[in-house]
């Protein structure tokens, strides 16, 4: 493909802010059209950009424009209505993070995946991250040559913060009315308490709960949820401890996420900004300690001034492309909707 044309569903806050300005910016690259059902944002949003086209529904653009692929930034609670639409398409389409608000909806988007001609990427940005992606390539390659033993444990803590890092600080606002928007059902298998309990928990922490598979190369459970609701553990297939700490404490500014994959002689250490931080990497520190004669060494290697939205952009046109897998398909996000579900199984007792 000489150029890729992308289209558009929402440009709201994270649909501008998070995915097109950064698709506009991409070689080869052109955003064609826009679906918004807000008037005055769509047309505002599609003159800062350079849009030439704009429509009000999804169904309508998809009727017009011949697409290469579609970045649908949308309420995840309403990924099970638009998202079968979007597959009609034929052609690729990137969500945002999580799959669904429940496991019954994941399940019937994974089936809607399938049978149809083509893939959907979701958006885990922190897979992106230029030191998220160095990290794991470390951490795979160490657990191949055992040069540091084996894998031991896996903590991933992640405090309340300042998200936003100024990242909405050229977002075009309107104040055109959200019209009502048709929502996915709750999950039958929970009351309504602990169904919201879980929209909560994977809109705040479905990240780690991804992330936490990633840097473990394999599939794990949930073996315990402390009653604070700070704490899960779990299990790798391997039998690899994990953690994850949510919101142990809160900054009023700045950003606190880290990661921290042990193996018997070392460490690979991984801390993150901001999500919306433009311009600015993560940082990975990698202690290698072998004993005997060995000098232990630290070292904190130099990455690109890429941020993670940019670099996830980029990785959804070289799936289109061809170049690579997507970074993350619906059906391992789906993985994601179960572990949560255990864990409010085993937080709540239902």
């Amino acid at each position: 493909m000489s150029t890729l044309n992308i289209g558009f569903v929402g440009v709201g806050s994270m649909g501008q802010c998070a995915h097109l300005r950064n698709y506009v910016t991409i070689p080869g690259v052109q955003v064609v059209a826009i679906a918004e059902l807000r008037e005055k944002l769509r047309e505002d949003v599609a003159r800062r950009y350079g849009v030439q086209k704009t429509y009000t529904s999804a169904a309508e653009m998809l009727e017009a424009e011949q697409l290469d692929a579609i970045v649908a930034s949308q309420p995840f609670t309403r990924h099970g209505v638009i998202l079968p639409e979007l597959l009609d398409a034929g052609v690729p389409v990137f969500i945002e993070k999580p799959l669904a608000s429940s496991v019954q909806v994941g399940e019937r988007l994974v089936a809607a995946v399938e049978a149809s001609d083509t893939w959907a990427m979701v958006g885990y940005h922190k897979r992106s991250d230029p030191a998220t992606m160095l990290a794991k390539a470390e951490i795979d390659r160490l657990k191949q040559t055992g040069e540091l033993g084996a894998m031991r444990y896996v903590r991933i803590t992640m405090p309340t913060g300042d998200w936003i890092a100024g990242g909405f600080a050229d977002l075009v606002q309107s104040d055109d009315p959200l019209p009502h928007l048709e929502t996915d059902p709750p999950a039958s298998d929970m009351d309504e308490t602990a169904h919201a309990e879980y929209v909560s928990f994977v809109n705040y922490y479905i990240h780690q709960v991804n992330l936490l598979r990633h840097l473990l190369g394999e599939p794990y459970g949930v073996s315990f949820a402390d009653p604070a609701g700070v704490l899960l553990v779990a299990e790798s297939e391997s039998g690899v401890t994990g953690i994850i700490e949510m919101d142990p404490y809160s900054t009023s500014i700045g950003w606190e996420e880290s990661a921290l994959v042990c193996f018997e002689h070392g460490y690979v250490k991984l801390e993150l900004p901001a999500p919306l931080a433009n311009n600015r990497p993560g940082q990975v520190e990698l202690l290698r300690d072998p004993g005997g004669e060995a000098t232990p060494k630290r070292t904190i290697p130099a990455l690109s001034w890429v941020h993670a939205m940019r670099q996830q952009a980029v990785n959804f046109v070289c799936a289109v492309k061809g170049e690579t897998e997507p970074i993350c398909d619906a059906a391992e996000a789906l993985e994601d909707l179960r572990i949560a579900r255990e864990y409010i199984r085993l937080l709540r007792g239902q």
